[in-house]
């Protein structure tokens, strides 16, 4: 097939290169414009981005010129990097100019028109587009990817959900430094340290799962009924989100039940076979002492999320941890697999 050309809004930063990093041999998108700052705006790419991933930068992008942030793109489709700060009005324009956006910015991922996505747990919700063009007179759409603290919990809920039930859920983030971009924490406070506080992040974790596992109706999202209660803590690794979970199920079940349904959960992406769909969406892992954010973080290459120790809870009914790589799965990658979802189903 002819590759769409795409545009990466904040490429500069470090999901910005994530996105690069993703899409150098994708097989259905092609970068063909960057954005950046009005500081890097006229420069090469070269010049403005300090690389941080592992590996070289990308050659055939080093001459790229970096646009400026109000620049006009002749692409269909944008994927934007950009941090909340910067995001809402160009996210805006860009839409209502036609392009469809696909966003990691939190800026819009509660508007009741706008799919919240995980294309495993709620392709069905990409029927907003239809109600959010007409509820706003344009041809375009923004679809956003959910925080990547929620990523991974949800993906677990969708099974249990399904064959259980869910009453409530508690759950404690360990959170990866490159969550809080570059140049993120300030070593003197990450090293040696955990930080029990990550700002705005708690309500995210409690309030987008129950968006993502609602139910579409005619014009918008009926949330799920359970309640979340989230403590969310940076700790010194650089990447993947670790997360202690306890569930209550509305059905008993046992343990054998539970672990079968989170290990046997297939979704469309699976179906369609997706360029960036993992072979298999959550990795259950039956050691005592797994998953291990170092040594975990990249199954499925990096878009997989692996569950352990999963247990009954004395409080609740039971209990696990669950991981997933935060810059792909959480954020880049799953901005990318919205999109090939919305190109395999029409959309696009």
């Amino acid at each position: 097939m002819q590759k769409i050309d795409v545009a990466i809004l904040g490429a500069t930063g470090m999901v910005g290169q994530r996105f690069i990093q993703l899409l150098q041999e994708h097989p259905w998108f092609r970068i063909a414009a960057l954005t950046g700052s009005e500081r890097t705006a006229g420069r090469s790419y070269g010049e403005s981005c300090r690389w941080l991933l592992d590996g070289e930068m990308p050659a055939s992008l080093r001459d790229m010129a970096v646009l400026g942030s109000e620049a006009e793109l002749n692409v269909p489709l944008v994927f934007s990097a950009l941090p909340s700060s910067a995001a809402g009005p160009i996210e805006l324009r860009l839409a209502a100019a036609g392009h469809v956006v696909c966003s990691n910015a939190s800026n819009y991922r509660m508007e009741p028109d706008v799919p919240l996505l995980i294309p495993e747990v709620n392709p069905e919700h990409l029927g907003l587009i239809e109600v959010q063009r007409k509820r706003r007179g344009w041809r375009g759409a923004i679809v956003t990817n959910p925080n990547c603290t929620s990523t991974p919990i949800t993906m677990a809920f969708r099974p249990l959900l399904d064959a259980f039930g869910l009453r409530k859920a508690l759950v404690v983030s360990m959170q990866a430094l490159s969550g809080a971009g570059y140049p993120g924490v300030a070593s003197y406070d990450a090293m040696d340290n955990v930080v029990p506080y990550i700002g705005g992040e708690e309500p995210k974790v409690e309030s987008e799962p129950q968006k993502m596992l609602g139910t579409l109706a005619d014009e918008g999202i009926v949330p799920a009924s359970f309640a979340t209660s989230a403590h969310c803590n940076r700790v010194p690794v650089l990447e993947g989100h670790l997360e202690c979970v306890s569930v209550e199920l509305e059905r008993k079940a046992s343990l054998d039940e539970v672990i079968a349904a989170l290990r046997g959960f297939q979704a469309l992406p699976q179906e369609l076979r997706l360029p960036s769909a993992p072979p298999q969406p959550i990795i259950v892992r039956d050691e005592p002492d797994r998953p291990q954010t170092r040594r975990d973080r990249d199954e499925g290459r990096g878009m997989a999320t692996v569950v352990g120790r999963v247990r009954p809870c004395s409080l609740f009914d039971y209990k696990f941890v669950a991981l997933a790589h935060n810059t792909i799965r959480g954020a880049a990658g799953g901005s990318i697999l919205n999109a090939e979802l919305m190109l395999a189903q029409g959309i696009l």
